[in-house]
């Protein structure tokens, strides 16, 4: 069926094929951006000044411990502990914080003993109101030493400028000994090479059990110094090894200092080679108009048009955060640290990337770059392959190329398949293939990995789905979650299968993703868990969350019961039709926001009613009233999401960033569509949020989306056409926007019945 038949249309006002006309000169999309949004509430992002998918992040942190230091920056802190140059933009679990730098004037305090304390010995004060964030700049004063701080970056390198008072004792703390929540420290040595150069390397053990990194920083103005590298007593009696540098000099009023620094997960050549590759002079401005220049060009991608100054940044600053990670990991010589955590040489034209958040980022991040840059994308998929080949598996959560087995499925498999299937196929197609084949199967063997992350990263749960055809509760964690997962991937492989010419894994993997079926339960319609007897766990409670310890993933059979985005009409017809799906689907929204257990999961967040945006499980389900002929209600939810879960303001997030998944939605969102089935190429129309949507592709094509009546309170459609010619259903294909052309919105105040029936 070609969906492009099915929508009802205009009467009239049909436009013509040709596209606007658009300028050449890059405007300045910047200016909209505020890195602050999400630095509050749980966003967990950070607002240091980065360029797109860069290696380094240099970037403030004002706290240590917790959950809200994951991204070691936080609104509501009033003092800095330096700035640190590897972040991670919006996850729930923290690691990074390395080669943290701080000027400071006085004598330097660099022992801190407190293990609970946020700060350290030589933190300071700041204001907000003497604080700045764009893109590719930073810049704050600090208050303790009377220094203006100031960062910028490229891709590979990050340049620091800070303005000096006049001080016979001013300086630098280099702490290679920091990390954010107090990683382990392995390995660490630090060298001083000359006057105005110092290095090093350091080992931690955290998230990522064995995450390498080697830094080599240049300084304007030469110093003297003393090496700290022996070990402190903490007050809980812990002794700590340190490895800091206290470098001293004289400065005048108002004297500039500026630092370049490198790192590498290689070796400290790399590290050289890549500041010295990127940033050759000491002209900070240049940096920085750089930096801003190559943000202008990512985010030039999509020009909006709308009266709302608000909406425009929200729009902005969620493209820019859609452009954090995956992050650059090859460096400027080629070589990289694979998988296998062995040095590879590659190139920089095809380099390796890493922080892959997939479990998040499958849903929207990856399906809004095949639109907008599908070679990056592709980029991306070929770090992938390169992972599983020197690893032997897809990662499911990649971190500084360290298997994480963070989260659950395998979904590498639908960021290929999605790209597959939109005719993106720059890569190993077949080794791609038998990779997917691969993540699929329960086989412990050639894995890469620490023992510990190996039960995680290739779970018992595999062997279930594969020999009894279901995973059971009581033996396995978080068996409903995986299991739908499961389902959606294997029907991801089967769609792959069958394209490529292997039809009997076509038919095992079209078995496998009719699985959910299993554990839709008629009697509560909700999925549950089912233990090894075949029988259903008791007691049930569908609002019931113990975090990461119960049949879901960071959800309660709520949020879960819908996670079937591949075959919706199957789980129609396991509710009873189409009437009593709508029935239990309008009730996720309505019914009492409470969650009930002693270990509620933090990341049940955004709720309306039980829908829970601010987390991931939920993206697609609003959606899911355009294939029950109920376009009306997708369209006002997505409006509510607008104005309730996303804002101009620290707070401006419903939950984690996690990795850009939650800027993407509200971008594809707000230009008026989403996909909510990666692996099937055909997007789902919403509730366009601006009066025009320009989408600049390849070869110089543009798909334009023009809302027409569109105010805040008409925020229903009343018909739509695609270049020219109505549509009747509210769905339209991928190589509509790919070929380009003009799709015309008519927005109404008043719900309009959609669908064949009209």
């Amino acid at each position: 069926m070609n969906v492009k038949t099915l929508f009802i249309g205009c009467l009239g006002g049909l436009l013509s094929l040709n596209s606007c006309s658009e300028t050449t000169e890059t405007a300045d999309y910047s200016a909209y951006v505020n890195p602050f949004i999400g630095t509050g509430g749980h966003g967990h992002t950070f607002p240091g000044a980065i360029v797109p998918h860069s290696m380094i992040q240099p970037s403030p942190d004002t706290r240590i411990d917790g959950w809200d230091a994951c991204s070691g920056y936080y609104y509501a802190d009033s003092t800095i502990n330096g700035f640190s140059h590897t972040h991670i933009s919006g996850t729930g679990c923290c690691d990074y914080g390395d080669v943290l730098l701080m000027p400071t004037v006085g004598k330097q305090q660099y022992i801190t003993t407190d293990p609970e304390s946020q700060h350290l010995a030589y933190a300071s004060s700041f204001s907000h109101q003497n604080e700045t964030a764009e893109p590719g700049y930073y810049s704050v004063f600090l208050d303790t030493y009377q220094v203006k701080a100031e960062l910028t970056s490229t891709k590979r390198g990050a340049l620091h400028r800070y303005t000096f008072p006049e001080s016979k004792e001013a300086g630098f703390i280099l702490d290679l000994d920091y990390s954010l929540q107090r990683q382990i420290n392995s390995e660490m040595e630090i060298e001083v090479i000359s006057e105005t150069e110092i290095c090093g390397h350091k080992k931690t053990m955290y998230w990522a059990f064995d995450q390498s990194i080697n830094f080599y920083a240049k300084f304007s103005k030469p110093f003297t110094y003393t090496l700290i590298t022996d070990s402190v007593t903490m007050d809980n009696g812990k002794r700590l090894p340190t490895c800091k540098a206290l470098l001293h000099f004289e400065t005048t009023n108002n004297e500039e200092i500026l630092v370049k620094v490198g790192i590498s997960a290689v070796d400290i050549d790399g590290a050289r080679k890549n500041v010295e590759s990127e940033i050759t002079d000491w002209d900070f401005d240049k940096v920085r108009q750089n930096a801003r220049n190559a943000w202008n060009k990512y985010l030039s991608k999509i020009d909006i048009t709308t009266q709302d100054k608000n909406d425009k940044t929200i729009f902005y600053t969620a493209l820019y955060h859609s452009a954090i990670s995956p992050n650059l990991f090859t460096d400027a010589d080629g070589r990289y640290l694979g998988m296998d955590l062995q040095v590879h040489q590659g190139d920089t034209i095809n380099p390796i990337y890493t922080v892959f958040s997939l479990w998040d980022t499958f849903r929207a991040l990856h399906p809004l770059i095949t639109i907008i840059d599908p070679d990056l994308n592709t980029q991306f998929i070929n770090s992938l392959i390169k992972k599983h080949q020197e690893g032997g598996i897809f990662p499911m959560w990649d971190l500084a190329s360290n298997y994480t087995g963070t989260m659950i499925g395998y979904h590498a498999v639908p960021v290929i398949v999605d790209a597959y299937m939109k005719g993106y196929r720059d890569f190993d197609v077949k080794e791609a293939y038998n990779a997917c084949l691969r993540a699929a199967e329960y086989d412990t063997a050639g894995i890469k990995c620490p023992p510990l992350v190996l039960p995680h990263l290739m779970p018992k749960a595999k062997f279930y789905k594969n020999s009894i055809g279901y995973v059971p509760c009581d033996r396995e964690n978080e068996s409903v979650a995986k299991a739908l997962e499961y389902a959606y991937d294997d029907w991801c492989i089967s769609t792959f299968a069958e394209a490529m010419g292997d039809f009997e894994n076509k038919a095992k993997y079209e078995r496998f993703a009719k699985a959910y079926e299993f554990y839709f339960d008629k009697s509560t319609r909700f999925m549950r868990g089912l233990n090894s007897e075949g029988e259903w766990r008791t007691p049930f409670n569908p609002r019931s969350s113990t975090h990461r310890n119960d049949d879901y993933c960071e959800g309660t059979a709520w949020q879960w019961t819908w996670f079937v985005p591949h075959d919706v009409e199957g789980l129609v017809n396991l509710m009873g039709g189409e009437e009593a799906f709508v029935s239990k689907l309008d009730s996720l929204f309505t019914v009492d926001s409470a969650l009930e257990g002693e270990m509620t999961s933090s990341d049940i967040s955004g709720l309306i009613g039980q829908y829970a945006h601010g987390n991931e499980p939920s993206h697609h389900v609003i959606h899911l009233f355009n294939y029950v002929n109920r376009p009306w209600r997708t369209q006002e939810l997505v409006d509510s999401v607008y104005r309730s879960q996303y804002a101009n303001s620290i707070d401006g997030l419903s939950g984690n960033e996690d990795c850009g998944q939650m800027s993407a939605w509200y971008v594809l969102n707000s230009m008026g569509f989403y996909q909510p089935c990666p692996g099937k190429p055909i997007y789902s129309i919403g509730r366009p949020a601006f009066d025009k949507v320009v989408i600049r592709l390849p070869e110089r094509k543009t798909f334009t989306i023009i809302a027409k009546n569109n105010t805040k309170t008409n925020k229903y459609i009343k018909c739509v056409t695609l270049n020219g010619q109505p549509l009747i259903t509210p769905f339209f294909e991928h190589t509509d926007i790919a070929t380009g052309g003009i799709m015309e919105i008519t927005m109404s105040d008043k719900p309009t019945k959609w669908g064949k029936n009209n």
